[in-house]
């Protein structure tokens, strides 16, 4: 087989360069830039759109033909057939389990689910209208100082148990964080409860009376950690990576992924969704909103529709919608939130002016109207988003340490001062 080659021709030293183009299973060719560096030369990419910074197989995404694989596996396959800890075990390990495999991996996950008790002091420490992220942040990163058996990040079982200790944790570390900001005392996971139902059990349950999850709205909750277990090479994928190539510890580097995913413009779409409706306001004005959406010179956006990956549609989508109508019909909600959440969607799948600009809704826009039908608060939004992508972040740390990899380190485009001798303060 003859390797593909590309051509760099240099301008002012006459030079060219021969580049080598790899091939992936999936995807676009991806020329090799690596020997610029040798010849004093950098790329520049702002937000590196157009890098391959690694090289994976975790997860593939076309957002053209709106196509996100785990493993090669359909996500919509996954989320139809599968439960969030199958998927959990696919990508950490590559396959699905078989019986025996799953059933043990289910156990160590949920024996795994209690935090030392000293961490609990943690909380005391933050004033009850914290952020629930800011608290995730701290909460996380101090997993390090409690587990000190797991961090030989060289030792391929210290890397699995971080990762089934994290994967566990999380949803406790969540709902602790709910607690502490309304008051309630922290609830102890149950064992006997799957993944799910236990974490609506810590979220909502409370000591005086026993936890009754209701088994739709568990099977919605672990569908939307499914749908939101990875996405490929994001910003806070990226983070975590970077964090780790330092040989940063697990617990640090998913932290640091935490602390991007907080960013509204990555992990908050969902929440901006419900604060969009809240500036709707009620049904009424959904035409003048709709209105001021199609109006190029009005800033108001309508949240929750297109992608800025998926230029066709979000394949997550379709799931979340089937979804979000059956926690709906469960509930009987009678919320106007909802009712103009739905007026939007019917909108948005008729009006010809969405249909022509692939304005569909996508997962945010359902997600964000499930959490708030089963009563979970606009903060605690992202804090679920960085629950369920934990294994993402885990999976693509571990690939990276458990393979060949440098620490990152991007270049400039350095547009500064030249260099200038200092004048003595006297004399400016």
């Amino acid at each position: 087989m003859v390797e593909k080659k590309a051509q760099l021709k240099i301008e002012g030293i006459n030079k060219t360069l021969e580049l080598p183009i790899h091939s992936g299973t999936l995807g676009p060719d991806v020329i090799d830039v690596r020997s610029l560096t040798a010849e004093g030369i950098f790329t520049y990419d702002p937000g590196f759109v157009s890098t391959a910074s690694c090289e994976s197989k975790i997860t593939f995404i076309d957002g053209d033909k709106g196509i996100l694989l785990h493993r090669g596996y359909p996500i919509d396959q996954l989320a139809s057939k599968s439960d969030y800890l199958e998927t959990c075990y696919l990508l950490l390990y590559g396959e699905l389990p078989n019986k025996p495999q799953k059933e043990e991996f289910d156990g160590i996950i949920m024996n795994h689910t209690m935090i030392h008790e000293q961490l609990t002091h943690f909380y005391n420490g933050f004033r009850r209208d914290a952020h629930p992220m800011a608290v995730m942040c701290g909460v996380v990163g101090a997993l390090s100082a409690f587990y000190h058996d797991s961090l030989d990040i060289n030792d391929e079982r210290h890397r699995e148990i971080a990762a089934f200790r994290l994967i566990a944790k999380m949803p406790t570390l969540a709902a602790m964080c709910y607690k502490y900001v309304i008051g309630q005392p922290f609830m102890y996971p149950r064992n006997d409860l799957d993944y799910a139902s236990n974490f609506l059990h810590m979220m909502f349950g409370v000591p005086s009376e026993p936890t009754e999850v209701n088994p739709i709205i568990a099977k919605a909750m672990d569908k939307i950690f499914i749908l939101h277990a990875d996405h490929e090479q994001n910003a806070s994928t990226s983070t975590v990576r970077l964090a780790g190539s330092s040989g940063a510890n697990p617990f640090a580097c998913i932290a640091a992924g935490i602390a991007a995913l907080w960013g509204p413009a990555h992990g908050g779409a969902n929440e901006a969704v419900l604060n969009m409706l809240d500036e709707i306001g009620d049904v009424s004005n959904v035409d003048k909103f709709i209105a001021k959406a199609k109006d190029k010179n009005d800033p108001f956006r309508l949240m929750g529709f297109g992608h800025r990956v998926y230029k066709n549609f979000d394949p997550r989508a379709k799931v979340m919608r089937e979804t979000c109508h059956e926690v709906l019909k469960e509930l009987g909600s009678n919320d106007p939130m909802l009712e103009l959440a739905m007026k939007l969607e019917d909108i948005a799948r008729s009006d010809s002016y969405f249909i022509e600009k692939k304005l569909y809704p996508n997962v945010d826009f359902y997600s964000g109207i499930i959490l708030k039908a089963i009563g979970i608060p606009t903060s605690m939004f992202t804090v679920i988003f960085a629950l369920a992508r934990t294994v993402g972040w885990i999976a693509h740390w571990n690939e990276m340490i458990s393979g060949s990899y440098k620490i990152g380190r991007p270049r400039q485009l350095y547009t500064g001062e030249a260099k200038r001798d200092h004048i003595p303060i006297e004399e400016r």
